[in-house]
């Protein structure tokens, strides 16, 4: 999991690093040579998108220093943390819902991923299989069993 994202996060500063370095110098070469740059909507277009590539560069680098700095030993193989995959069943209503950890700027949140910061991620950090939760939301409070536990170290050994 974690070196999947690396490698997207990856590959995507690669793409911005050639956009600034190659693509966005050239498109600027060309506007200039169009003449008045107060009144040059190509040069200005140029200018603002180099703004955002810079921007989102740094953005990439950041996290990819962060996943660099995670220790996945430091993640308890019984109990749920990042990456894991947990199956809860809500006590009252006997419905399961199956949730998978994620970090907070995921590039692509899929159907039942919740990052560690929300309310479901916080009350599930740290349980272990057979524990009950208490869910507090704003306009409900939920009651839910750890059914299932797949932690990122399983992911690991299967891959």
């Amino acid at each position: 999991m974690i070196e999947e994202l690396k490698r997207k996060l990856g590959e995507e500063a690669e793409r911005l690093q050639y956009e600034l370095n190659v693509t966005l110098p050239s498109e600027i070469r060309k506007a200039v040579e169009l003449g008045d740059l107060r009144e040059n909507s190509e040069y200005k277009a140029a200018l603002e998108r180099q703004q955002f590539v810079q921007a989102r560069l740094g953005q990439l680098r950041s996290r990819l220093s962060k996943l660099s700095s995670i220790d996945i030993t430091q993640i308890p193989p019984d109990k749920v943390g990042l990456g894991s995959r947990v199956v809860v069943k809500d006590t009252k209503s006997g419905e399961r819902e199956v949730y998978h950890l994620v970090f907070g700027d995921a590039l692509e949140f899929q159907e039942g991923h919740v990052t560690m910061a929300s309310p479901i991620g916080r009350a599930l950090l740290g349980k272990s299989v057979g524990e009950e939760i208490v869910l507090r939301l704003p306009t409900i409070t939920r009651k839910l069993k750890v059914m299932e536990l797949q932690t990122i170290h399983d992911d690991v050994a299967t891959s």
